[in-house]
């Protein structure tokens, strides 16, 4: 069994702090790597040990994996724990971490690989008895493959490219005579996107909600299934709030769920974290893609169900057996994350910049993961999530209680932020009765939009 004593963190910001965390709890040593603009990001502070890996584009530097990889060769690291975004979810540079000796931190290079394309990530789902949207048979290659596939699903459809991910490449074709257009649109931005042009096709959902399980499998055959996250506050596809457990399933639900994904991750060979997300409408899961990595919004799991994620992750990569069986998963309370970032509430452009002054809340059932600090300079370089703001509480009301009380103690100055639309939409009364699906947000955004005052031109 190989033993893991130092870590190289191939990220930044807040994931790249909540790593080193998770790792000085276990007695190991971790490497922050930082491009020139991140020389004072409190990941490099907080390291043993930091390494320059580039300029500040992330394509010369958290991109750039020859500088990645000798940086851990120089520094003696046993392993690369990769965060999520940036080289998480790259196969072809997992197999280069193994070629040079290093453990990876996470699911196989053909794990990855499997999951990563959309179409052979659907057929598995399929063979691993995984339900999922009414779609193609695989990729579509043609106009006239689109509409005999786009009759045969029926109408309305979404056109999604293969390689796509992160809320891009898909689009919605809601008769037979928009199809030509969206075709050669989605076509062509898959392919100067993604570098692949490959399409497939789905029924659209018209009003779905998002809802993914958490998956931990070790190297032994063992998996456990965590209880789900509501995800379906969404703008532009992107998660703004996440909730765990999702208050709208039954107890049954969620137990038929837990079993079948245990059972399709145990048939997949699945190890390390995962997560398999699902569109879930009148009553019925449909399989959406899996994430094969950690996620953003993974810190309502560990709140609910006392783990740590990044801990298990790395007892898993060293070969350990996962130390409980799922009798053993058990949920108490609710929680909820918030993502804060240096933005415009009302614009969503964003706010980089000098903070002149972060005091976050604090008290009981109250998490801050961040990796900024009083008189940090945000640079415009990165993504704009400069906070998780995560509550914990016996109950969804109480967690919503806390919540408020948490998002009014929360300073951030010198910079705009999202905190007083958070504030906003955990006070609106859908969001509270759990009247709302993955377009809600999107059309709360326009109305608010509608009843701003216009301005009197001079």
């Amino acid at each position: 069994m190989p033993k893991i004593k130092k870590v190289l963190i191939a990220n930044r910001g807040e994931i790249a702090l909540r790593i080193i965390r998770a790792c000085r709890d276990m007695g190991i040593r971790t490497v922050a790597v930082y491009s020139t603009s991140d020389r004072n990001a409190m990941h490099v502070q907080l390291a043993d040990e930091s390494v320059c890996i580039g300029p500040a584009a992330s394509k010369d530097s958290y991109l750039n994996e020859s500088a990645i990889l000798t940086a851990a060769l120089l520094t003696n690291a046993d392993a690369i724990h990769p965060g999520y975004g940036f080289l998480s979810e790259r196969a072809d540079f997992v197999q280069k971490v193994e070629q040079h000796g290093l453990i990876w931190i996470g699911p196989d290079a053909a794990m990855i690989n499997k999951m990563g394309d959309k179409v052979n990530a659907k057929q598995t789902a399929i063979e691993c008895g995984l339900p999922v949207v009414p779609g193609s048979e695989g990729a579509v290659n043609s106009l006239e493959d689109a509409l005999k596939w786009g009759e045969k699903i029926g109408y309305p459809v979404m056109l999604k490219a293969s390689a796509g991910g992160g809320g891009r490449g898909m689009r919605p074709v809601m008769s037979a005579d928009q199809m030509a257009e969206a075709f050669e649109i989605t076509k062509n931005e898959a392919r100067s996107g993604f570098g692949d042009d490959t399409l497939y096709m789905e029924k659209l959902l018209l009003h779905p909600r998002h809802i993914e399980f958490q998956v931990l499998g070790d190297k032994h055959g063992n998996v456990v299934i965590f209880g789900e996250r509501d995800c379906s506050l969404q703008r532009k596809n992107q998660k703004v709030m996440e909730e765990c457990p999702a208050a709208t399933l039954t107890q049954k639900q969620r137990d038929d769920m837990i079993e079948i994904c245990k059972s399709a991750a145990k048939k997949m060979g699945y190890t390390n974290a995962g997560t398999f997300e699902f569109m879930y409408e009148n009553g019925k899961f449909y399989f959406l893609e899996m994430n094969t990595r950690l996620q953003v919004e993974h810190p309502v799991t560990e709140m609910v169900y006392g783990v740590d994620l990044v801990r298990e992750q790395i007892r898993i990569a060293a070969g350990e057996k996962l130390g409980y069986t799922q009798a053993n998963v058990i949920p108490h309370g609710h929680a909820i994350e918030f993502r804060i970032n240096a933005e415009d509430s009302d614009t969503f452009v964003p706010c980089p910049g000098k903070i002149s002054l972060y005091a976050p809340s604090g008290g009981l059932g109250v998490r801050v993961d961040s990796a900024v600090y009083t008189g940090y300079t945000i640079p415009a370089t990165y993504d704009s999530m400069i906070a998780k703001l995560i509550v914990h509480a016996q109950s969804r009301s109480a967690c919503i209680m806390r919540a408020e009380r948490a998002l009014d103690e929360f300073v951030i100055e010198g910079v705009k932020t999202t905190i007083p639309l958070q504030k906003k939409l955990l006070g609106n009364r859908d969001v509270r009765t759990l009247n709302f699906d993955n377009h809600w947000l999107e059309e709360y955004l326009k109305k608010e939009t509608k009843k701003e005052p216009k301005k009197e031109s001079k």
